[in-house]
């Protein structure tokens, strides 16, 4: 009647071995670390680099416990472990030397970190530690508000250009374009140029709804963004600034960024660790521009220390070369409207960009007057430009052009980021802020694992006391929850917060509860005078339907704190959620299991040890 089948023994046994290999990084600390990552736009962290990394340090002799390449989207970094901070600043200062050439200039940043001291065959099983949040860490918290107005009337600007430069091609007249906030209307002087005009309009702009409007001698003709197209305009603004800012970020040098989309325009930075607030604010807030210009059409390039032609201004390119080009600007980054990686016509990777009616026009003048020679592309940020790229102008274009000769398909794609996320898409104002030193953090680590440890203690002497061997059945089950609890957290890399550390506390509360269920349950079969195996049988499967309903229903709670709450609810909700499904299956599953092992296995037992068992007397 409580004996389990060989299977679920052999499933509770594979939970506790996967929980105790997935909780086991928590307990191992951090360790003191040097993280490489890229100072300028055109430098790249690649594996290339980690290997150059790697030959430094070996030809010094300084010994490492792992060293590790991690990619968010296209931003690389390296980080390398030490056993002790003696190692790791000589670390820091022999590859500030080695890898920047130019120490005035550097191209990469190389910053103390701190990094998990979990041993390197946990890592390679993707074993690691959860993530300590903000509240935890200290560091500063921005909430920032996306001017989702300012990105609309930006396109409608870039689109009105545009389609003044498409009527004059056409020959067709108009009398005046007025910009709305998400509209564009143009005057004309006939019906017949203004159905010329939308004819023409509806083909080169499909993202708008073109109407005309009859107002006696000069129809008008609107164009109104489809609402499809208003939503993805507004979308890429925020999703172009959270790129940005990931950029930005990786010069900090932070552990665990946070940076993600709150609501439909605003963005949350957190930034763990860090604790310069004016910094953070200079680097997420800083401005980057864009320009083209020719390229010196003799030398293009030349090494780092040679002199330039006269006249000529020069940019960093790569390592050890500059780019030397005129001093005129053909056109700035506020004239680029999309840029794409593709392929040319002989399917070697290249960029696509487009331009601006104004930005067109000059491209179609200067490259009339300039095949065949080169034309380069600068990032500019603090005043300082890097070069991009540099091609040969093939033929004559105007606001739709390639350029052509990147490497790989991932070079082109980098490229394209780059100039489409040189600067913000839309203006974006710091709405709140907070600093959080790391001795607050630190204390709200101990404080919170001081109360999780004094609240399952005082739950097992009351367990143990009233319930007896039950009781301790029931200690074990809620060791074993709070095991897997932390193991599936550290698994699905969910950083942990101060309302995270509650939910645990909560969740211990609730799944005890289902235990109290269950020995009550059996008490009760106990003193309608059930035998012992008939009770244990009884009691558990009465229980389930209980314990299932208040699940579900707390359950449905916190989805929909995880769904409609933001910031500090969400991280409770989801350590509430994953707690009740884990609860559930130690609470049940596990604690049956040990009751079976205990009193399943074939002799028969005259007295369950679950306390005081009060029986009816008879009459």
């Amino acid at each position: 009647m409580n004996r389990y089948p060989l299977w679920k023994y052999i499933v509770i046994l594979f939970a506790l071995l996967i929980g105790g290999l997935y909780s086991l990084p928590n307990f191992y600390g951090e360790a003191p670390a040097v993280q490489v990552s890229s100072a300028k736009p055109t430098i790249k962290v690649d594996l290339a680099t980690q290997s150059r990394v790697e030959k430094i340090l070996t030809d010094d002799n300084i010994s490492n416990t792992g060293i590790f390449f991690e990619s968010a989207g296209n931003v690389g970094s390296i980080k390398i472990r030490f056993n002790n901070t003696d190692i790791q600043l000589r670390a820091r200062d022999l590859l500030q030397q080695k890898l920047n050439i130019d120490q005035n200039e550097p191209n990469f940043t190389v910053a103390l970190n701190l990094l998990s001291n979990t041993p390197s065959w946990l890592n390679a099983l993707n074993a690691l530690p959860m993530p300590l949040g903000l509240d935890l860490r200290g560091g500063v918290y921005f909430l920032l508000q996306v001017d989702m107005k300012g990105a609309v009337q930006k396109k409608v600007t870039s689109l009105a250009t545009d389609i003044r430069s498409q009527l004059r091609d056409k020959s067709i007249r108009q009398q005046g374009i007025e910009r709305g906030p998400d509209s564009i209307t143009l005057t004309f002087g006939s019906i017949e140029d203004a159905e010329k005009a939308r004819s023409v309009l509806m083909t080169s702009q499909p993202e708008l709804i073109w109407q005309i409007k009859p107002t006696g001698l000069s129809p008008k003709l609107v164009g109104e963004f489809k609402p499809t197209a208003l939503k993805e305009i507004q979308d890429n603004a925020v999703k172009q600034n959270i790129v940005t800012l990931n950029k930005r970020v990786n010069e900090l040098a932070v552990k665990e960024p946070v940076i993600q989309q709150q609501g439909a325009e605003r963005i949350v930075v957190q930034l763990p660790g860090v604790q310069d607030t004016a910094r953070a604010k200079d680097i997420i807030g800083r401005t980057a521009t864009l320009e083209s210009r020719l390229a010196d059409p003799i030398v293009s390039t030349i090494a780092i220390g040679e002199t330039p032609p006269p006249g000529m201004d020069v940019f960093r390119f790569g390592e050890t070369r500059q780019g030397v080009f005129k001093k005129s600007v053909i056109f700035s980054g506020d004239r680029i409207t999309d840029a794409s990686a593709g392929f040319d016509q002989n399917q070697r990777p290249a960029v696509n960009i487009s331009l601006d009616a104004a930005g067109g026009r000059v491209m179609q003048e200067v490259t009339r007057e300039n095949i065949g020679k080169p034309m380069g592309m600068i990032l500019f940020e603090k005043g300082k430009g890097e070069v991009l790229t540099i091609a040969t102008i093939q033929g004559e274009f105007g606001s739709k052009f390639q350029i052509t000769g990147q490497p790989t398909t991932e070079s082109a794609n980098d490229l394209a980021l780059l100039l489409r996320a040189g600067s913000l898409a839309a203006p974006m104002e710091i709405i709140e802020e907070r600093t959080i030193g790391p001795s607050l953090g630190a204390e709200n680590i101990e404080k919170g694992f001081k109360s999780l440890i004094i609240g399952f203690t005082a739950i097992s002497i009351f367990m143990i006391a009233y319930y007896l061997l039950f009781g301790t059945f029931s200690v074990v089950a809620l060791a074993v929850n709070l095991l897997l609890l932390i193991s599936v957290l550290s698994m699905l890399q969910a950083t942990l917060t101060l309302p995270g550390i509650a939910a645990m506390a909560l969740a211990l509360g609730m799944a005890i509860d289902s235990n109290v269920l269950i020995n009550e349950r059996i008490r009760e079969e106990l003193r309608n005078g059930a035998a012992p195996q008939t009770a244990i049988a009884v009691g558990f499967d009465k229980a389930w339907a209980t314990i299932l309903d208040s699940n579900v229903t707390t359950l449905i709670a916190g989805l929909a704190l995880l769904a409609f709450g933001s910031g500090p609810i969400k991280g409770f909700a989801v350590v509430h959620c994953l707690g009740i499904l884990t609860s559930m299956f130690s609470a049940v599953f596990f604690s049956r299991g040990l009751v079976n092992l205990w009193y399943g296995r074939g002799k028969k037992v005259q007295k369950l040890a679950i306390g005081q068992v009060w029986r009816p007397q008879e009459k």
